[in-house]
């Protein structure tokens, strides 16, 4: 058991010392409620209220980050620096700014195709969007391969873990529609309207 100063422990403060836990924090945000979860690695999720496949890919158990004490585990020092650097980000991208992915520790947990598909997501530029079928043809270029599905891109890309960061938000379908985002339809078309996006040319594409 870690013992803090005057033989007071962690638990006392109802600190639990694990090696492998998530540390997690709300975020309020003007798409709502965002829960911020975080490991040793880096920033594992971020997940809008009532998204899909919330924390899916987390296989850690998952605890709100404590107040900070003297003497805390340098885990739980490591989460709460990865957090706070995560909020600090999201101000930036609430407020107009335009900061980066690779501003960040990322550590989403997936495979190494959705591990793939994630990468491209992050260098999709601010205010621009793509397609599934974009992707799905830089896939099949590194893979040195003639095509690549589409709908397994998307399935990569709805299970995104790390929402607005990792900007799955600006994947559109080839005919124009704002479709398959976990987080729902009006949020995405939010987030693309605070990037600049002219959002009026998918009126009427929309399907959830």
């Amino acid at each position: 058991m870690a013992q803090l100063c005057d033989g007071l422990s962690l638990e006392q403060f109802g600190i639990r010392e694990e090696k492998h836990m998530c540390y997690t924090a709300t975020y309020d945000s003007p798409v709502g409620m965002l829960t911020l979860a975080a490991d040793r690695k880096g920033l594992v999720g971020l997940w809008m209220e009532g998204q899909k496949y919330f924390a899916g890919t987390v296989k850690e158990p998952m605890v709100a980050l404590p107040e900070a004490v003297e003497g805390e585990p340098s885990g739980i020092s490591r989460c709460r620096e990865v957090l706070e650097a995560a909020e600090a980000w999201l101000d930036r991208y609430f407020a107009g700014k335009k900061p980066s992915p690779d501003e960040l520790p990322l550590a989403p947990q997936g495979n190494a195709f959705r591990q793939s598909v994630w990468s491209i997501l992050c260098v999709i530029p601010y205010g621009q969007v793509t397609t599934y079928g974009a992707i799905a043809r830089e896939i099949a270029r590194k893979r040195g391969v003639a095509r690549f599905s589409s709908q397994a891109v998307g399935g990569a890309v709805g299970h995104n873990p790390i929402s607005i960061i990792i900007p799955c938000h600006r994947v559109v379908g080839a005919n124009g529609r704002l479709t398959g985002y976990a987080g729902g339809i009006d949020r995405k078309r939010k987030l693309l309207a605070g990037e600049g996006v002219d959002v009026s040319r998918f009126a009427g594409k929309t399907r959830s």
